[in-house]
């Protein structure tokens, strides 16, 4: 997954691709580099980032839409968005997927997070359908669920992201959602300080075991600065390793900035993964 911000104020590529022409020529080399699926984001996640409303985020998102299918007719698209009314517009206007950093949750307050919390634990209760949630179901869109929470307060840190992870699926399946169009992403980067996104990459395997395909999220984080002491341009070697430890942990997908080195990790962890069973492809070079 190769991503497109069209934002001004994404943390490592904002303001990178505020024309058309820009994002166009970016998207072309990530699909010549090997990419799968192109995400587009209108609107930033990073700490401190300005909320922008949901005019304003299609107002970035929907021209993107728009060029890159004219060009690009067949590539899958996901929008990252947590709006219910930028997720319908994207959607008719050429998106497939929705990528949600809040897992369908944002919606809720925090006594009602707390109770759908504890109504997913004891297996008892009946769970709200959130807008997104109900918006998406309506739609029929695979949706990525990534973890997140307003806070950083674990009481045990597996326990509580395990549970966080599987109110997200009650939420989608509650809204008539399939499971079969659901995907977990462990939010690397969100709610968690760096041992904890050291912690969940050294776990993957745990959210894996969960019955989900996996997309891991971990490119250019400032997690990868803090261990390498490196600036967010020059976080390439780190982003790798997470990459090769990611899939050999069972991930499905990965989110990029850098295309073309991540596909070369990718292709060589898998290869690895093989083991006895790999086929060297015929139109790849020795």
């Amino acid at each position: 997954m190769g991503i497109l911000n069209v934002t001004p104020d994404s943390f490592s590529d904002g303001g990178e691709l505020v024309s058309i022409p820009a994002m166009l020529d970016r998207a072309r080399a990530m699909l010549a580099a090997g990419t799968d699926v192109l995400d587009i984001g209108g609107e930033s996640t990073r700490p401190g980032a300005t909320p922008v409303g949901p005019d304003e985020e299609m107002a970035r998102v929907l021209p993107a839409i728009a060029a890159i299918r004219q060009n690009w007719p067949d590539v899958p698209l996901s929008v990252d968005t947590s709006k219910p009314e930028v997720l319908e517009t994207a959607i008719q206007q050429g998106a497939d997927i929705l990528n949600d950093v809040w897992g369908l949750a944002h919606a809720l307050t925090p006594a009602e997070r707390a109770r759908a919390r504890a109504d997913v634990r004891s297996g008892n209760g009946t769970l709200p359908v959130t807008p997104l949630a109900r918006t998406a179901a309506k739609l029929g869109c695979p949706v990525i669920l990534m973890h997140n929470r307003p806070d950083r307060d674990y009481r045990d840190f597996w326990e509580d992201l395990l549970l966080d992870l599987q109110l997200s699926v009650a939420l989608a399946l509650r809204a008539g959602i399939p499971r079969h169009q659901l995907w977990l992403d462990p939010g690397f980067g969100f709610a968690k300080g760096v041992e904890q996104n050291l912690e969940v990459l050294k776990h993957l395997d745990r959210i894996v075991a969960l019955g989900f395909p996996v997309l891991v999220g971990t490119s250019r984080k400032s997690t990868i600065g803090r261990v390498l002491g490196t600036e967010v341009d020059d976080r390439i070697e780190g982003t790798g390793a997470t990459v090769v430890w990611s899939i050999q942990q069972g991930c499905q997908m990965i989110r990029v900035h850098d295309v073309e080195p991540m596909v070369r990790f990718a292709r060589m962890a898998d290869a690895i993964r093989a083991g006895l069973g790999f086929q060297s492809p015929t139109s790849w070079t020795r």
